[in-house]
């Protein structure tokens, strides 16, 4: 039960932090988004070692880093479908293929969860694809560049997710500080390369911090869950965090959720339900 709490809240403050990202990368460069918020999530890493202690190791290290690898690819290419595309689309979309790899992953190596929280695993997935359902004439207009991105994006955010629960038990903080510091290292890389500004525009810096705060409170509630449960579980639940940011984008910034869409939301608390009941 911890680690469905812990999964749940998780998905609340990703689907959060996916939120201000979407509003940051309209006021400023991708790159300058992701550089600038990696950087506030790097310094919470820092600020929690003392709260949550854990043993340096070439292992915890080496799997946090690959992590952050595939991390940074994904981050990078979802802020760009959410600079292109309709967030209430863009964003489920990217679950949907973050939800997969982990199930897969946990299948294949032999978890096997119990007949309810496979059944809320199901359900889970169908939630994801109902609320990515959007036939407004905004994201008929805006093509299919943005649902590829997004896919794009779900599978380096999956990557993350499986690799970084490849690392031990005790490691504490240290493979989010390995995962952190590689991919502000290459994203930084690409910035130079590409010759792109990391200056945040008017007013954006605020919300930029906010994202990249809460991505790693996230981050780190991931960590503890999937050290408590199945990564096919803790995976699931994390991947229904576009719940939360439809309900933001819906209230906020007054995007329209279809018959679909509403449909998929209770989905997604029924599918908590069921997993949490296995």
């Amino acid at each position: 039960m911890t680690a469905v709490v812990l999964a749940t809240l998780c998905a609340v403050v990703y689907g959060t932090a996916d939120f201000f990202g979407g509003l940051a990368t309209r006021r400023s460069r991708v790159l300058a988004v992701v550089v600038l918020s990696q950087s506030a999530g790097l310094a919470l890493v820092v600020a929690l070692m003392p709260l949550l202690p854990g043993a340096l190791t070439g292992e915890a290290l080496v799997w946090g880093m690959a992590s952050g690898v595939s991390g940074a690819a994904g981050l990078v290419l979802f802020y760009r479908a959410l600079a292109t595309g309709v967030m209430s689309v863009v964003a489920p979309v990217t679950a949907t293929t973050s939800a997969a790899l982990p199930v897969l992953f946990g299948l294949a190596t032999g978890e096997r969860p119990e007949a309810t929280a496979l059944a809320g695993v199901a359900l889970a997935l169908v939630a994801v694809l109902l609320v990515s359902r959007d036939s407004s004439p905004v994201a008929a207009e805006r093509g299919h560049g943005p649902v590829l991105t997004s896919l794009a994006a779900g599978a380096g955010f999956g990557g993350f997710f499986v690799l970084l629960a490849q690392t031990p038990g005790d490691s504490g903080m240290w493979p989010l500080f390995g995962a952190r510091l590689v991919s502000i290292t290459l994203i930084a890389l690409l910035a130079l390369a590409t010759r792109s500004t990391l200056r945040p525009g008017a007013g954006a810096l605020r919300i930029i911090l906010a994202a990249g705060a809460l991505d790693m409170a996230a981050n780190v509630l991931f960590m503890l869950a999937q050290q408590r449960g199945l990564l096919s579980l803790v995976g699931v639940l994390v991947s229904l965090y576009p719940a939360s940011t439809l309900v933001l984008a819906r209230y906020v910034l007054k995007e329209r959720l279809n018959a679909v869409q509403m449909t998929g939301i209770g989905f997604t608390l029924a599918a908590v339900a069921l997993i949490a009941a296995g």
